[in-house]
């Protein structure tokens, strides 16, 4: 039962993934408005900034755990041209 319930929050395809981190991009963009009222000034620039940046490093993990995965045979024909170029 565990498993089925797990299984509901497992990104599998790139489309998910690109849904998540619209996501998580909607909710940095609301609380950097937030850092920036509560916040005037630079820091609250620099502030919203960082919440932000933290989408970047964050989609960058997500699409990377969900890059296709190659076929030992597309692995064995690019060993096969690096070796003759």
């Amino acid at each position: 039962m565990l498993k089925k319930l797990a299984r509901l929050f497992t990104i599998r395809t790139r489309l998910e993934a690109w849904a998540v981190i619209y996501a998580i991009a909607v909710g940095a963009v609301s609380r950097g408005y937030h850092y920036m009222d509560v916040y005037p000034g630079p820091i609250g620039h620099v502030f919203f900034a960082a919440c932000t940046g933290v989408v970047f490093v964050a989609g960058a993990k997500i699409l990377d755990s969900t890059a296709p995965k190659r076929k030992k045979d597309e692995d064995r024909r690019r060993g096969d041209r690096r070796a003759a170029a």
